[in-house]
Formats: C-alpha cells, structure tokens, sequence
C-alpha cells in the first residue's frame, strides 16, 4: 500500500494546540519489517538516512527534530526510517553488512510508492546513501551529506579516520555509558549540558538499540570503506 498525504496535523489537546505525529508503517525487506514514516506531500521525495541511533517516534520528542521534518515537509514528502536491528524496526542476529543496512532504503522506498528520491545521509547513514546510489543510480535525485564518512577507520593511505586504538577505546566504553545520553556533548554539543536534554537523549538511546548492539554496530563503523563507489 502507497500513500502520498501524510501532514503534521495540529490538533486541540486540554486546550493546547499540540501536533500530532505521522502514523508509523512498515516496509517489508525480505523477511524483516522496516519501520517508518512519512511527512508532507511536496513534489519530490526526501529520503532521511539515519546514523547509528534512531527511533521514528520518540526522535519526535526531543527539541527541534519536529520542526526540522516540518521545514523539509514544506517543499518535499519526507520519509523518515528505522534501519534493521534500530528503533521501531525488527531486531537482527549479528551485524547486517552495509549492503543489507542499504536495502532497507529501497524496501521504504517502494513502500511509499517512491521512484526517485533525494537521500539526506546522516553519520553512518552518509555511506549506505552513497552506496544506494551507486547501487540504483536512475532511483536517486540528489545526496545531502551531513557529519558523516566515507571511511571511518584511520590506515596509512586514509589517515583522516579514527585511529583504531582510540576506536577501540570508545566501543570498551560504550556498554557502560550506552543509555546514559552523554554522547549527546559529542551529538548535540548546544545541548550537552542541559540535563532535560539529555536525559531525552538517553531514553533514545536506550529505545533504539540495547548497549550490545550499539557496541556492535560501532565496532562495524571500522569496517565502512566506500571511496570505492564514488565515481559511480
């Protein structure tokens, strides 16, 4: 089933104006069900690729994220997602491989009766969009590229990246501060001291993934290499 009209709708709740938020779906992509959801009805589509941390619903209550699907919403149908083993979508065994990770844009993506779309790649979500349009060209407008990587891990012929002892550190650390919403001084610097904030940020965290599987997919981040797709 496809759906074009999909409005953040104001609506009267104890007498505040509050909005209310798109209805949740899923995709199917193979055997897994993809969550996400749709705003706006703009003549061209807008594809939200998300990074190692999401949720479709709860992202909504924290400062700012609905206002910003909003501003896009004014000039396209902006469809927001879950990637596999994240937020509203199905759990995995293991780690997907970005290949997998990159199918669930198309499985979305044809949910929403979506032929050709400009994809906005957020952090880990900048490789599986330049991956997807190298993978689907003639499916793909445009890419906006924000705080992201076309490598991740630091070598002696890419010494931009992380090196991987301070890698290795940050992942030890990660299943004791998962969920805790202190990344949010490295996410959301502005808001890194305000304690509401960031304990938003750590329910988010903890909503979209257990402390396992985050480390897990940050261990993964070395493995990304996708300068190979880029002339593509």
């Amino acid at each position: 089933m496809t759906h074009r009209r999909a409005p953040l709708t104001p609506v009267l709740v104890r007498g505040k104006l509050r909005t209310v938020q798109p209805e949740t779906r899923y995709a199917r992509c193979g055997d897994l069900s993809i969550a996400y959801q749709v705003l706006g009805e703009g003549p061209r589509d807008l594809v939200l690729v998300p990074g190692i941390v999401s949720h479709v619903e709860f992202f909504h209550e924290l400062p700012g994220y609905t206002d910003f699907l909003r501003g896009l919403a004014a000039f396209a149908r902006v469809i927001v997602f879950d990637k596999r083993g994240n937020g509203l979508s199905d759990r995995v065994v293991g780690t997907p491989s970005l290949e997998e990770r990159m199918d669930d844009i198309r499985a979305v993506m044809e949910a929403v009766g979506s032929e050709r779309a400009a994809l906005l790649g957020v952090s880990e979500g900048g490789p599986l969009s330049l991956l997807f349009a190298a993978t689907h060209p003639g499916r793909v407008d445009a890419i906006v590229l924000y705080e992201t990587f076309v490598r991740f891990g630091g070598t002696a012929d890419y010494p931009f990246g992380v090196p991987r002892d301070q890698h290795s550190d940050v992942t030890a650390a990660m299943r004791e501060v998962h969920g805790s919403g202190m990344s949010l001084r490295v996410y959301g610097a502005s808001h890194g001291d305000d304690p509401r904030v960031q304990a938003l940020w750590g329910r988010a965290e903890r909503l979209s993934a257990s402390p396992g599987a985050a480390r897990a997919l940050f261990e993964m981040l070395l493995d990304i290499d996708v300068r190979g797709v880029l002339p593509n």
